[in-house]
């Protein structure tokens, strides 16, 4: 049994098998997710309640694991969500944005989604996976 880092066996074996240049969209409990197909992308649903787990524990859990290039979130979350427009700029300075009719295109090549159970608008960031050296 692990230790420390993430615990849950089907999120954490998702993260071990993604490699340079793949998408992650950690996103809020209302991102539409594509209907599950085989060469789609893996979905791990974290939701458990709203609220619960939050947007920002799950994206500061997925930080402490993944090495991250590039970020990209829906620029309507400035305006709709501030509290999670603070902590994207915080977390990716150089945090791309784009309109959330495109991020919802762009979720569909990610490699996983990992759906948390965040209840406020527009919690949403798509990673793109770098290296570690």
């Amino acid at each position: 049994m692990k230790r420390t880092g993430i615990l849950n066996r089907h999120l954490s074996g998702a993260l071990a098998e993604l490699g340079h240049g793949h998408g992650v969209l950690v996103c809020d409990a209302g991102m539409p997710i594509p209907s599950p197909i085989p060469s789609g992308p893996r979905v791990v649903d974290l939701a458990f309640r709203a609220g619960v787990p939050s947007f920002a524990e799950v994206l500061d859990g997925l930080l402490d694991e993944l090495v991250i290039e590039g970020a990209t979130a829906a620029h309507e979350v400035r305006e709709a969500n501030p509290e999670a427009s603070a902590l994207l700029q915080a977390r990716f300075p150089e945090l791309e944005l784009v309109s959330h009719k495109q991020l919802k295109a762009l979720s569909a090549d990610a490699r996983l989604i990992v759906r948390t159970g965040e209840a406020r608008p527009y919690a949403n960031v798509l990673l793109r996976c770098g290296v570690f050296f």
